[in-house]
């Protein structure tokens, strides 16, 4: 990313949608952008867990958890898979376990907070659809950008 999420809003204004969900920085890599795939699940990582296996090509996962942190979408395990597939990062409206882990990859993680608790696997939930939540609709294809001040998604 070559420019902060606050010199783009300040360049580009209302072009650009920004959330006031507090978003915790989770990952190695603080600031990241990528074009936006996004997935749909409730406290079942299954889907998570096949996409970030296959190529990333510099794309960022939302994953729309509805806000949930009874379980983690996301472990190192996933994490660590998303890295060597080519992910930029992952964006989660819900939980991520193994936080110590995932800050030392290199790969941009933005969720509302933590919980050991595994999630089911049983594969429920959409990919590749739109979402809406924290006042942002998110888009496949539409350029997600984020860094320690928030995310800025693209009308």
């Amino acid at each position: 990313m070559t420019k902060a999420t606050a010199d783009l809003y300040d360049e580009f204004g209302e072009e650009l949608q920004s959330t006031p969900l507090q978003f915790r920085t989770f990952g190695g890599r603080a600031a990241f952008d990528g074009p936006i795939r996004t997935i749909s699940c409730f406290e079942d990582n299954a889907l998570v867990k096949t996409t970030l296996a296959t190529p990333g090509q510099g794309a960022v996962l939302v994953i729309d958890g509805s806000g949930s942190l009874g379980t983690a979408l996301m472990g190192d395990m996933i994490a660590e898979s998303a890295v060597r597939h080519g992910w930029a990062g992952v964006v989660i409206h819900g939980a991520v376990r193994d936080s110590v882990a995932i800050s030392h990859l290199d790969l941009g993680v933005k969720a509302l907070g933590t919980n050991p608790r595994k999630s089911a696997k049983l594969g429920t939930g959409e990919v590749d659809v739109d979402l809406a939540f924290g006042g942002v609709v998110f888009r496949v294809g539409k350029h997600l950008y984020a860094d320690e001040d928030g995310i800025l998604v693209e009308l």
